[in-house]
């Protein structure tokens, strides 16, 4: 039933509208100077679903149609990581219900999906406290991850069970037992070897963090790689973000100017 009525407002709502401005954009675009990893915190699905009448899980499942559509443009863009907000070490204290709904949907994603996704080379990486997750959802993301493991294409980062701050304390904790264990000495420690023990060891920071819904803050994403990172904000809710949004992000982007503290020179 629901989907039935979420395709017809679809059709009804977006239809050819963006259509026009994503060809621009997409013309414009400088592909020598495409971020190399964008983040997005996808928020907004509950009160999307809430102004139209529906139970918040309804606006959960239309997200999921977001997460399809700004995968598969990524990578047809050739972006190479894109790193996703799923679900935050502070979810769990949402209701049960809510909780069992948004697990389920993840597992459906990455069934459904799969297939989908190595076809277009796109490597899963799931990150964040993944053992506290349920047996079902790491079950998924074992045979998700195992399924892409060689796929050299878009790097899509799951962050589940993720909270900056607990990606910051795994990383002490790794570090102060390499010191415990002799492995390392205290003034060998630096930004370097912090980045190594990060649950992103190995990849670049994000150049771009997209967050939809209209909120000014990072809510606990990504705390130490977000230093330089460029924001762009936007009131769409994130069942209502499509590509001609991802195009508007990346050409305001490529409109800036990335000093890192320091000056450009003329």
């Amino acid at each position: 039933m629901f989907g039935k009525i979420l395709g017809f407002w679809r059709r009804e709502e977006s239809g050819d509208q963006h259509g026009a401005e994503a060809k621009r954009l997409l013309k414009k675009l400088d592909r020598s100077r495409l971020p190399k990893h964008i983040a997005i915190i996808m928020d907004g699905n509950g009160r999307w679903a809430q102004r139209r009448g529906f139970p918040r899980a309804y606006g959960h499942r239309a997200g999921v149609e977001s997460l399809r559509d700004i995968v598969k443009a990524c990578s047809e863009l050739q972006i190479p990581i894109l790193t996703v907000y799923a679900f935050s070490t502070e979810n769990w204290k949402r209701p049960q219900e809510e909780v069992d709904i948004l697990m389920d949907l993840l597992v459906e994603y990455l069934n459904k999906e799969i297939d989908e996704l190595c076809r277009s080379g796109v490597r899963i990486n799931p990150i964040g406290r993944l053992g506290d997750l349920p047996r079902q959802a790491q079950d998924a993301l074992k045979m998700a991850t195992d399924c892409s493991r060689n796929n050299k294409g878009l790097i899509l980062n799951l962050a589940l069970n993720y909270g900056g701050r607990t990606e910051i304390v795994d990383a002490v904790r790794s570090i102060a037992a390499d010191v415990e264990k002799g492995l390392l000495r205290p003034g060998e420690i630096d930004d370097k070897v912090i980045s190594e023990r990060l649950y992103t060891a190995g990849q670049p920071d994000p150049d771009l963090l997209i967050r939809p819904a209209g909120d000014f803050r990072i809510s606990n994403f990504l705390l130490w790689q977000l230093a330089y990172t460029e924001f762009w904000l936007t009131p769409v809710m994130w069942p209502d973000f499509r590509r001609v949004h991802l195009l508007r992000a990346i050409d305001d982007f490529q409109r800036r100017e990335r000093r890192f503290g320091g000056l450009i020179k003329k």
